[in-house]
């Protein structure tokens, strides 16, 4: 019995600590990360070039899982009262601090490690102040004390493009930081529709969230005007010279998706629609971010 049962218990804690990552929205970082890498590198990128995004890329997972895995210390008493977050191993005592800050330490000096040495010094740089922005200025100081919290820690969450961009070419150039006003802007709506059809979860967990501070409709409106404002940010890579009409065809398509979705939410609410707001958010950048790839290519 215990020869069978080790393996599987190994499994399973490997599986808890995989957890710990986050890993749909480290998924979601790599992808952007390694969009900025791509036009950073104008024509087809060397096999050098190929195999710097690929440490790059690694290197940035591990650090990005860090800063996930220090959270999750951070938010466990919180994470526990939400229905969304109540399974993570921290929040169910699977997992102990002591054991998910060691996990964090390790994951952050590999990657740190691995940027600085096989990439540039830059990157692990940008890429460590990242780490501080999300899991220090944002989970402990904005988050539990503004409403606002989404809006200023999404710089943190904006940075990925900007470090693919110098993990090639080894500085931050205009049109990286194009890529960070994008996801920056795009970040408030696509987190407030989550957090208006979670607004109980976030009032028990005691988070001044939008929706639990300043109500419903206001939320529903400023999910709006923030999708008004990134249409205007979505069309800067083809007005900068980035992208051609292949990119900007795609831009006003899924801008005028998203407009749509939250111009419906503002004037009928459900929570049915409010979640298929946060879902088509998650479509939007990726097809967005795609379509430069393509259009970089062509």
């Amino acid at each position: 019995m215990n020869t069978v049962a080790r393996p599987v218990l190994a499994l399973s804690v490997l599986a808890q600590y995989y957890a710990l990552t986050k890993p749909r929205v480290i998924q979601l970082i790599v992808f952007c990360a390694l969009i900025g890498m791509v036009l950073a590198v104008p024509g087809v990128p060397s096999w050098h070039e190929v195999g710097v995004a690929a440490m790059a890329s690694l290197g940035i997972w591990l650090v990005a899982g860090a800063a996930a895995a220090f959270n999750c210390i951070i938010e466990k008493s919180i994470d526990a009262k939400m229905k969304r977050t109540a399974w993570r191993p921290t929040a169910k005592g699977q997992l102990g601090d002591r054991q998910t800050l060691l996990f964090s330490a390790t994951l952050c000096a590999l990657g740190s490690a691995l940027l600085y040495f096989a990439v540039n010094p830059l990157t692990m740089w940008l890429t460590f102040a990242t780490f501080i922005g999300y899991a220090v200025i944002y989970t402990l100081i904005l988050k539990p004390l503004t409403p606002q919290n989404i809006v200023i820690g999404g710089a943190s969450g904006a940075m990925p493009p900007v470090l693919g961009w110098a993990a090639m070419a080894g500085n931050v150039g205009p049109e990286a930081l194009i890529l960070f006003l994008i996801i920056f802007l795009w970040t408030p709506p696509h987190f407030w529709a989550l957090a208006l059809y979670r607004v109980e979860d976030y009032r028990k967990s005691g988070l001044p969230m939008l929706p639990v501070t300043h109500g419903n409709e206001f939320t529903r409106l400023m999910v709006l005007l923030y999708t008004l404002i990134l249409l205007a940010a979505c069309l800067l890579p083809f007005i900068y010279g980035m992208s051609s009409w292949l990119y900007l065809g795609s831009a006003i398509l899924l801008n005028a998706g998203f407009i749509f979705y939250a111009f419906s939410l503002w004037r009928d609410y459900s929570d049915a629609l409010a979640r298929k707001t946060f879902r088509f958010s998650l479509i939007h950048l990726s097809l967005l971010f795609a379509a430069l790839l393509v259009d970089h290519y062509l």
